[in-house]
């Protein structure tokens, strides 16, 4: 994509391979609560791909982490939450990544506790989840990170 013509936010294939690949990636993740349970995503993508994992996403730049959270919700499930909560700062450490020539990404991801603005909401899936669902307690089996933000809510 020639410079200037890229949509708000973007960076391009080889500055995002060299900031994946020698700095942590800011984060926001979405720890949405609703009918008595917590939505998760089916990853299409790396990292966690095949997991269900809460979702989220890297702050842009001037970008707050609380209109990070919106922006992240209307994205990727095509709804408006609500903030309850900020469940904290939490470093992950994947050994796999999206970027090629990059063979791990670092995250710190701050989670944020969120119900949906409407009492029934209409989530749509978007290009890095394959399905989303509600899980109920008790939360057995899921990925390490998913169920330290469980345990924490």
């Amino acid at each position: 994509m020639p410079l200037g013509d890229e949509p708000d936010g973007w960076i391009a294939d080889d500055e995002w391979r060299t900031i994946v690949a020698n700095v942590p990636l800011v984060s926001v993740d979405l720890v949405i609560e609703h009918d008595g349970g917590v939505i998760l995503g089916k990853r299409q993508n790396e990292p966690a791909k095949g997991e269900w994992f809460v979702p989220g996403g890297t702050v842009l730049k001037n970008e707050s982490r609380t209109d990070a959270v919106h922006r992240v919700a209307k994205d990727e499930l095509g709804e408006s939450v609500g903030i309850d909560d900020c469940l904290g700062t939490y470093e992950h450490f994947y050994e796999t990544a999206d970027v090629d020539g990059v063979d791990s990404k670092h995250y710190l991801a701050t989670g944020y506790r969120c119900h949906f603005t409407r009492d029934d909401p209409d989530i749509v899936t978007d290009e890095q989840h394959s399905d989303f669902q509600v899980f109920h307690p008790p939360f057995e089996n899921l990925h390490p990170y998913v169920e330290q933000y469980l345990n924490d809510r």
